[in-house]
Formats: structure tokens, sequence, C-alpha cells
């Protein structure tokens, strides 16, 4: 599976109290009542959000594995939707319905990101420590930018930002990390400027951008190595020192941080993102509209206003890659032709729109169980596909035909789906754990959830 494949297809309420005694969780909140109580991301599960995600999660697996085991059947797909676009689409919508809820019921942005760290990290970084150290360069489950430049590969790739920093992903899937960053870096930014609520002007503006995304300037700081290594480098600079002001606990320094951190990853977005102008802009139109989804849900908006800004982003999506899709403008997306995009497109804003209307409803209880190890199975699956490529080299077989493929196809499925629950049993859920008692140490107590 080449490089190219492997991209293309490829985890509110408000305090009425402001704290800001040094030693105490920093609380940057507004004043406004709440009006129903917040989803806890980390304690009890929303089961349609996990069945999304295992949904999401199965898609990308196909996309990447389809053209190896089942081609025909891949192909046929893929003419008429890209699964890698509609998985991650999918999970951008959930991330932006949960993540900013996950801040504002904590309403302190240091243990937010103390969450996201220890969330995010433990397991990317296993996963690419296995793919270094147990599989051979020739059957490489990472990028061989690792092996050729490990130092620039380890520091870009560190910061979860390398899409937009000119540095190749060290696993291929990892590009979508650094539009959950500058995702996280915005909602950071307006949580602390008190713009938290403006969700629905702001996905309309992302959709407007990606409207006239022919203006925006791609690899615009990153065109040459040189530029690379130096972007990079300034890029660590000003994310360590934003973080290390958010951890350090000090209002003013949470404050500058958070504003950093927003301003940094809207200036990457808009001028150095590898991906499709459009497609980048709509990445983060998704996210935002997931997010005024949440808050006419809980009653922090209008409804009225939700039913404009949604269809809004949508009409957008629908129009932007029909203008900027054709011929050579699809080829940053990976995908075959705008039709195959927009029809993974729309088709990620119906199963989550069919999805939020039956959150009520029991799911089969494979789906959430799927969506609890999304995570594990969307790092881990392209290097154990680079294992399995290997076995089957060093025991000449080659599968041909439907039902071969299609029998490797739920054997390496039924491996997948093990190595993740384990992976998300001693590496994911400990990390989480891990980050929740080092919060607790370093504010005296239970971190705030009210």
């Amino acid at each position: 599976m080449t490089a190219q494949q492997s991209r293309k297809r490829p985890g509110v309420a408000y305090s009425p109290q402001v704290q800001s005694i040094d030693k105490a969780p920093v609380l940057l909140t507004d004043t406004t009542a709440q009006p129903a109580p917040l989803p806890r991301e980390d304690g009890p599960r929303l089961g349609w959000l996990d069945a999304l995600r295992g949904v999401a999660a199965l898609a990308v697996v196909f996309q990447h594995l389809g053209p190896y085991l089942l081609p025909h059947a891949e192909a046929a797909v893929d003419r008429r939707m890209d699964l890698g676009i509609f998985g991650v689409m999918l999970f951008f919508l959930v991330s932006g319905y949960i993540v900013p809820a996950s801040l504002e019921r904590r309403g302190d942005v240091r243990g937010f990101w103390v969450g996201r760290i220890f969330r995010l990290y433990p397991l990317y970084l296993t996963v690419i420590a296995a793919a270094v150290f147990l599989l051979p360069q020739r059957f490489p489950g990472v990028q061989t930018v690792v092996f050729h430049e490990p130092l620039l590969s380890a520091v870009g790739n560190g910061t979860l930002l390398q899409f937009v920093t000119g540095v190749p992903n060290a696993l291929s899937v990892a590009w979508t990390l650094s539009f959950e960053m500058v995702f996280y870096y915005l909602v950071s930014a307006l949580f602390v400027l008190r713009l938290h609520r403006r969700s629905a002007p702001i996905a309309v503006g992302f959709a407007a951008l990606a409207l006239v995304s022919g203006l925006l300037s791609d690899d615009l700081l990153s065109r040459t190595a040189s530029d690379t290594r130096l972007l990079t480098a300034a890029v660590t600079l000003i994310v360590v020192a934003a973080l290390g002001g958010i951890i350090s606990g000090r209002v003013e320094l949470v404050r500058a941080g958070a504003l950093l951190l927003g301003a940094t990853g809207l200036v990457l977005l808009l001028v150095n993102s590898r991906s499709a102008g459009f497609e980048s802009m709509m990445i983060l139109a998704m996210m935002f509209s997931g997010t005024v989804l949440f808050r006419a849900e809980q009653g922090q908006i209008k409804r009225w206003t939700a039913l404009t800004a949604v269809p809004l982003v949508i009409v957008a999506g629908v129009v932007s890659s029909y203008h900027y899709g054709q011929g050579k403008g699809i080829a940053p997306t990976w995908a075959q032709s705008w039709s195959s995009w927009c029809a993974a497109f729309l088709a990620a804003w119906l199963l989550f729109g069919l999805a939020m209307l039956a959150r009520r409803r029991r799911f089969p209880a494979v789906l959430p169980w799927l969506g609890k190890i999304s995570y594990a199975t969307y790092l881990i699956h392209l290097p154990l596909a680079a294992a399995m490529r290997w076995m089957f080299h060093a025991a000449g077989y080659q599968p041909r035909g439907t039902v071969q493929g299609g029998a490797c196809m739920l054997a390496f499925l039924a491996v997948l789906l093990t190595v993740s629950y384990a992976a998300h049993r001693l590496i994911e859920l400990p990390g989480q754990k891990l980050g929740r008692n080092l919060l607790r140490r370093g504010t005296g107590g239970e971190p705030r959830t009210a």
C-alpha cells in the first residue's frame, strides 16, 4: 500500500463561579445559567456517538484494506463514495459535537488540555514506536521519513500539527489529528474570549471560506525543506510555550496560551494545510456545526439558528466540492472525483442526523463497543496491515478472488479488533487515568467537572 493510498482513507455547562486562585483549576466561564446536564465524554458513554465512531472506524479500515484484499468491491464503492472521507467526516462531526462540551463542562482550560494530551498521546506514541521497532523497513507501518529524517519527523509529528507544517505524517492516518488539534486550539481561544457560543456564525464563516478557498495559499510557509524545518521548530516552540502557560494554571498565562494556540492554528490552517483548501475549511465548518447541533439540543441557542446554519454548511460543502474538485483540484483530497467526495460528505451528515434523531433508542451493543476502541482501531490498522503483507510475502501467498480476499478481511478484522481492545484497556484507559491523577494532584483534589 503506498503512502498515497494510506492517506486516501484512511476520540455545556458553566460554573457560576470564577476561581483565580493560583493552585485551583482556572475557570474561565460565563455566568449563563446551565440549561441542562452536559454529557460527559469521560463518564457515562453516549451510545449513539460511540456507534457512529464504530461505523466510521470500519469505513476507514475497508477503504485502506479494500484495494489489497477486495479490489473489485472497493473500486466499485470508491467510484461512488469515498468511504475513507465518509469515515473521517463522521469522526469530525462527533468531535465537534462533544469536545467543546467537554471543555465547557469542566470550565477549566488546564484540565481540558491535560485530558486531551493523555487521551491522544499514550496510544499514538506507542503505535508509532511499535511500528518502527517491530516491522522491517521493507514493510513499514510508518512513513519512510521516520527513518530518513528522524529528528524532523519526531518533532513535527510530536506536535500533531505535521499536516499543517509540511512534515510528512509518521502514521498516514494522523493527518486527521492535525485538524483535531487545530479545532482544540480554536475552541480554547474562543472559550477564554467568551465567544464559545458563537458556534453558528463560526461554522458558516468557515463554510464561506470553503467557497472562496481558491484565494487561500497551500504550503505557503513550507515550500522548501529548509522552510519546513524552520516552521516546525518555530511552531513547536510556540506550542510548548503556550501549553506550558496553560498547564501552569495561572489565569493570565492560561489566557495568553489559549489565544496563542488559537492564532497559530488558524494561520497554519489558512495558509499551510496540505489538504485542498475547500476540504480544510469544510472540515472546520463541520466540526463547529457539530457544536451548533449540541448547543441547539441543550437550549443554549435557538433551534432556528441551527436550522439555518447547518443547511448553509451542507450547501457550501456541495458547491465548493463541485467548483474546486474538478480535475486536478480533487487530487489533494485523495478522492477519485468530486462526486465521490461529495457523496461521502453528504452520507456522513445523513448518518449523523439519523443517529441524533434516534439517540434515545438502544443501539446494537457491538456498535458502541466498536466506538470505544475506535481510536485504537484507527491508529493500529495500517501498521497491522503492513505486518499482514509482510507475513503474506514471507509465506509466498497473495489472496486472490472474492472468497480468499473476504476470508482474509474477516481474519484481519478479528485480529485488529482484538489488538485494539487490548490497546484500549492496557494503554488508552491507563493513560487517561494517569492524566486525571496528575490533574488531581496538581489541584489538590478532584478536577472540577460542574
